[in-house]
């Protein structure tokens, strides 16, 4: 029975990997990618997430933005690589009234069926 399980198991990460792989072509003959930001500093009662909207908005690109109790904003964007390299630029600088320490990201999968850019609740 160990055997079994052990193939099983090595069986489905073969196809998890095969179903991630999938997705990363995919991705990239769409032409869309996803990153994950924290973004660090003054940022939370500034506009901080009203302006990453309206960012988002101007380079077409989807996801979300929402505080975090640390007092860090964090966001999910989804585009084109080069609407999310001027995001981060945008993000490094911020709004007006906001003080960016650091914006950390991460390449993460991509979502397939979001069509809007929007606040979430805080965490």
């Amino acid at each position: 029975m160990e055997k079994v399980t052990a193939v099983r198991t090595m069986k489905q990460e073969i196809e998890e990997r095969r179903a991630e792989e999938s997705d990363a072509q995919m991705a990239s003959q769409s032409g869309l990618f996803r990153m994950r930001a924290t973004v660090s500093g003054m940022v939370q009662g500034v506009g901080f997430r009203y302006f990453t909207v309206i960012a988002a908005q101007r380079l077409n690109i989807t996801g979300w933005v929402r505080n975090m109790r640390d007092g860090n904003v964090q966001l999910e964007a989804q585009g084109s690589q080069q609407a999310l390299f001027a995001m981060y630029e945008r993000l490094s600088v911020g709004p007006r009234w906001s003080r960016v320490e650091h914006v950390a990201t991460e390449c993460i999968p991509v979502r397939h069926g979001e069509h809007e850019f929007r606040v979430l609740r805080d965490e």
